[in-house]
């Protein structure tokens, strides 16, 4: 079991509950310093000059250069970056989506804080799920993997309305979504009968997809896949290009067999489908990635103890000008 110790903050960041979160974070000014904290462990590294030395200045609280004098602010840099919005406020976000394997709506998170509007908080909260993306990104799967897509209905506020709606697979309804998993032996402590599956699960990734061409497919894989994994999947045309750059074992499944034969990718596209009927009414097409960056992230560390401790490790890693800009 992963225990950190954070002699800065002067307490244990280990399965931390509600009464364990206030009880650290009590305050606004609590929360600034843990923030404070965290960017230090991380490092601040100056934007005009790239420089890694600076001294606190603690009558303005910003870190200054010690070669060009820019000035960070505590902010800066960071997933708050041009927020308003108090730490607090982004502590209280960060904890709840880390302390339930389902998600909060922002609706939710808006009425849990008392703020009077509900955009900012929306912000927010996608501006999370997408720091949750971009963590992910930097590690990719291997060894064996099952790979399949899926559909998800979303509502598209682009579609033209005179169009009449297909049905099945390319209706406007629906998202396609390339899903990928780890899938291996789990060795002799693994019981098959107690998960119902033959096979452990590892890593998963989520990818929206534009359409269902092979050489999109193609390139999502490339970006998730480590070169030369051992892949099953379908017999679908989608993935033939997969054959050059890895071990590919595609199959002819029968409908009332493809639960068997991809066991582990069929069972998270069916869980976070449920996730999203049972949060929200509706999902748009443009944010539906950001809510599987939420799943799969938690996803992937659902044996870790500090999901709130990486989250936050992950918030100052990240600097967000809008909603569809990111900054390493």
């Amino acid at each position: 079991m992963l225990i950190r110790e954070f002699p800065q903050l002067n307490f244990v960041s280990l399965n931390m509950k509600l009464i364990d979160f206030y009880k650290y974070f009590p305050d606004e000014e609590s929360c600034k310093e843990a923030f404070k904290a965290y960017r230090l462990r991380v490092g601040i590294t100056c934007r005009k000059c790239g420089c890694t030395s600076h001294y606190w200045k603690k009558n303005r609280e910003q870190w200054e250069c010690k070669s060009c004098h820019f000035r960070t602010t505590l902010k800066s840099g960071t997933v708050m970056h041009a927020s308003k919005l108090p730490f607090q406020y982004w502590f209280i976000a960060m904890h709840l989506l880390t302390s339930t394997k389902k998600t909060f709506s922002a609706k939710e998170v808006q009425r849990q804080i008392g703020h009077k509007r509900y955009e900012p908080i929306w912000l927010m909260m996608h501006k999370i799920r997408c720091v949750m993306g971009l963590r992910d990104d930097q590690y990719k799967l291997k060894n064996e993997i099952e790979l399949d897509d899926g559909f998800f209905e979303t509502v598209s506020i682009n579609r033209n309305l005179d169009e009449p709606l297909k049905r099945g697979r390319g209706s406007q309804r629906q998202s396609n979504v390339l899903v990928s998993v780890e899938s291996k032996d789990g060795g002799d402590n693994y019981d098959p009968k107690k998960h119902g599956k033959d096979k452990k699960v590892g890593y998963l990734k989520m990818r929206v997809l534009e359409s269902l061409r092979k050489e999109e497919i193609t390139n999502k894989v490339k970006e998730s896949v480590k070169e030369g994994t051992h892949i099953k999947s379908d017999k679908s045309t989608s993935f033939v290009d997969l054959d050059q750059d890895y071990e590919h074992d595609a199959k002819l499944i029968p409908k009332d067999k493809v639960n068997k034969a991809l066991p582990w990718v069929h069972t998270t596209i069916s869980n976070a489908k449920r996730m999203l009927l049972d949060m929200y009414h509706r999902v748009d097409d443009d944010f539906l990635q950001n809510y599987l960056n939420e799943y799969c992230y938690k996803f992937n560390r659902r044996y870790f103890d500090d999901l709130f401790d990486r989250l936050l490790i992950a918030t100052v890693s990240y600097r967000w000008n809008n909603l569809g800009e990111r900054y390493g």
